[in-house]
């Protein structure tokens, strides 16, 4: 795993064994970042970015090496914060970024009653782990943290539908890669 382009393009990230932390792949998170800068390079500079179930915090290392003016990675694990961590430390990534130790909903409330607004909420909770998905998006749903243009992209298996709409938030596109897919929401 290695971040993909940027500042810190090509440098290696640490990921743990076992099937506890999926690193987003980095042929995904290219073409995440891919589908965000179309038609615009320098979308991802200066903006804002929440990474909830951040895992080796590779999706949002990947936006601070792109240019991401603040990245808060969030994740419920001490393994993965640690990592997370680590991941950061290792690139000498030593502003830009908060981790958190906690739970995704808890992380919304805590960072919404911060007055805090984002550009970008990517959400990729454990596969097995289907009814935080709609959990989570009905929590970023009722809260004040996405700006009016923000978007929320959340990765999940291709096999499994997430949902369309959760309150305010409505789904715009799904792409597809192998075994997986990436499901983007804005505000309806």
């Amino acid at each position: 795993m290695r971040v993909i382009a940027g500042t810190y393009r090509s440098r290696p990230l640490r990921s743990l064994r076992g099937m506890d932390i999926r690193p987003t792949a980095d042929r995904l998170r290219e073409t995440l970042f891919d589908v965000l800068s179309a038609g615009n390079p320098s979308s991802v500079e200066n903006t804002v970015w929440l990474d909830l179930f951040a895992g080796t915090g590779a999706v949002g290392i990947e936006a601070l090496s792109r240019g991401a003016a603040m990245v808060y990675l969030v994740d419920s694990s001490a393994k993965a914060a640690e990592l997370a961590r680590e991941n950061l430390e290792s690139l000498g990534i030593s502003s830009g970024f908060q981790v958190m130790k906690l739970e995704a909903v808890r992380a919304i409330e805590r960072l919404e009653k911060q007055g805090l607004a984002v550009d970008y909420i990517f959400l990729d909770p454990p596969y097995r782990m289907e009814e935080v998905y709609s959990q989570t998006l009905y929590s970023l749903a009722q809260s004040t943290l996405l700006k009016p243009t923000g978007l929320v992209i959340v990765e999940h298996q291709k096999r499994f539908d997430p949902g369309e709409k959760f309150g305010t938030l409505k789904r715009y596109r799904v792409l597809d890669q192998g075994d997986a897919a990436l499901s983007f929401y804005r505000r309806s």
